[in-house]
């Protein structure tokens, strides 16, 4: 049995009296946002951001490296906090597992985190499906918006990989019987982690600002070519009672008792990638390092932390810690670990595109040979990059003490860094796109479908073509084809649709054929987990 602190002593490391939380169990509890506007609680701590190379299919490591950091920095005496995403039952049933970091460096209780945990993914699915529920409702009821069945875009969600949903037909009718608006329409569902009430979640920064985020979401258009917002069905009220206790972040502490901070879970391939802003905010209160990780590669969930969500929110990054493998880079040229270096090179350069320090953190694995991790640490030196070593999952904070001092160390010698994005936000969308697709990917140009031309076109109509851009891509490669390895160039973009999240604010630009709603692998890690005679759940790592 793991001994975890109380939540009441991991509470008093931020000096967190009571009246600050809400006890879900002896070892986690909500955090009152009250707290964001009392002003014993302005610490004003440094905000690190976590990122990687391209990673290969079970991941590599940047969870377990982001809390064996937080681990570190405290162990080192500063006060730490993380700020993680919740993770999706899609990955803890499916290929990748848990994300709940793994060896002495967890965050916990892991098992009920992997799972249903305090019920912030249940009342996102609720909420998104009871907007999807009051519009079929409306279409039956004699559809006084006049909205037009084929062009209702909000689909249903479930946190669960199950291909079979991703294409269905709603409100079938039989035979005989009158047809109604919205009679045999097809539809479809995606998983919670990519649902625009997630993104709209982890985006809010008050009950106000959800409120008025729910309200703008944009579920289609009527046969006038007019948008049909959430508010115009009066959805706002129902899903923010559904949402009211989700907004809350959820305390709970690492495998060291190091506070922690596990809140939202959009996905990075297929929207932004990070853990709540409220979460960071909260964070950067009330610690002197905040350690947030950001999904998949820097080409994904990092750029749009830098090109969206710290602009939107006002986050302020101090620096980046980029996690590598020798199996991440190797992989990139087909086992070849000194060709595979052209991958580590441009992730390195895209971090500091945007002004910020670096620091490379070479996860071990125990099937590393010292003379890998010997090429690894040559090459960072003779491209000028600071670099540690971290063995967070076989020793905790002890093996991450090198990569705390050395984030310290780089945030001490560039207190002011002058941040960049890669876009303008007044850029045209096509612009915004083609900046990404060029400086960050490293493509040459950018082609749009006529679908995508047509979705743009209508969203620049309604008067949404000034909003930032997040593009869903493929997470394994820098480009948009999987199977482009190292750091291809000479290639195109493709885009072959965008939609609207205005809710959340931004355009999601799909690039490839991007998988909203993932299936489960012949061999799914969900064959693995079970119940012990204790009640245990075991096989979740």
């Amino acid at each position: 049995m793991k001994t975890l602190l109380p939540i009441e002593q991991v509470a008093a490391k931020l000096d967190l009296t009571e009246d600050f939380y809400e006890k879900r169990s002896p070892v986690s509890a909500k955090l009152n946002l009250d707290l964001l506007k009392d002003q014993r609680f302005h610490r004003n701590g440094h905000l690190v951001l976590v990122t990687a190379t391209t990673p290969t299919v079970s991941g590599e490591g940047k969870t377990v490296t982001s809390i064996g950091l937080a681990q570190g920095l405290e162990k080192i005496g500063k006060r730490a906090i993380l700020t993680s995403r919740e993770p999706s039952l899609g990955p803890v049933f499916g290929m990748k597992g848990g994300a709940a970091g793994g060896g002495k460096s967890q965050v916990e209780p892991a098992e009920k985190i992997n799972l249903h945990f305090h019920g912030d993914f249940h009342a996102i699915t609720s909420a998104h499906n009871l907007l999807a529920a009051l519009i079929d409702s409306h279409l039956f009821h004699g559809n006084e918006l006049d909205l037009d069945p084929n062009s209702i875009t909000w689909p249903r969600t479930l946190d669960m990989n199950d291909r079979a949903l991703r294409n269905i037909t709603v409100s079938v009718s039989a035979p005989d019987k009158k047809q109604r608006d919205g009679s045999n329409c097809p539809s479809g569902f995606l998983i919670t982690a990519a649902s625009e009430i997630m993104a709209i979640l982890a985006l809010a920064q008050s009950r106000e600002d959800l409120r008025t985020r729910l309200a703008r979401v944009v579920i289609g258009q009527d046969r006038k070519g007019n948008p049909v917002r959430a508010a115009d069905l009066s959805a706002t009220g129902p899903m923010m009672a559904l949402l009211s206790e989700a907004l809350l972040p959820n305390l709970v502490q690492t495998t060291e008792g190091t506070p922690a901070t596990v809140h939202c879970g959009p996905f990075a391939n297929i929207a932004h990638g990070t853990s709540s802003v409220i979460s960071q905010k909260m964070g950067m209160q009330l610690a002197d390092y905040v350690i947030n990780e950001t999904g998949f590669a820097s080409d994904l969930g990092f750029e749009k932390y830098m090109d969206l969500v710290s602009p939107l929110s006002g986050t302020k990054p101090s620096a980046a810690v980029l996690v590598t493998t020798v199996q991440s880079v190797r992989q990139q040229r087909e086992g070849d670990l000194e060709r595979g270096f052209a991958n580590l090179e441009k992730h390195i350069a895209i971090v500091r595109s945007f002004g910020l320090p670096l620091v490379v953190a070479i996860n071990q694995f125990p099937n590393d040979t010292v003379a890998e991790l010997d090429t690894l640490r040559t090459f960072c030196h003779a491209h000028g990059a600071e670099f540690a070593l971290s063995e967070a999952y076989a020793k905790g904070a002890a093996g991450a003490v090198e990569l705390a001092q050395k984030v310290v160390e780089v945030i001490e010698a560039n207190p002011n860094p002058a941040l960049t994005t890669t876009y303008e936000s007044d850029d045209p969308v096509l612009e915004k796109i083609t900046k990404v697709a060029q400086k960050i990917y490293g493509a040459d140009a950018v082609e749009l479908s006529d679908r995508a031309k047509e979705s743009l076109a209508r969203f620049t109509r309604w008067g949404f073509g000034q909003l930032p851009i997040c593009i869903a891509k493929t997470q394994y490669s820098l480009s948009d084809d999987p199977k482009l390895l190292g750091a291809p160039t000479g290639w195109m973009l493709h885009v072959t649709d965008i939609a609207l999240s205005a809710g959340a604010g931004f355009l999601v630009v799909i690039s490839g054929a991007m998988m909203l709603m993932p299936g489960l692998p012949k061999l799914s890690r969900a064959l693995a987990i079970d119940v012990d005679e204790h009640g245990e759940i075991i096989g979740m790592s």
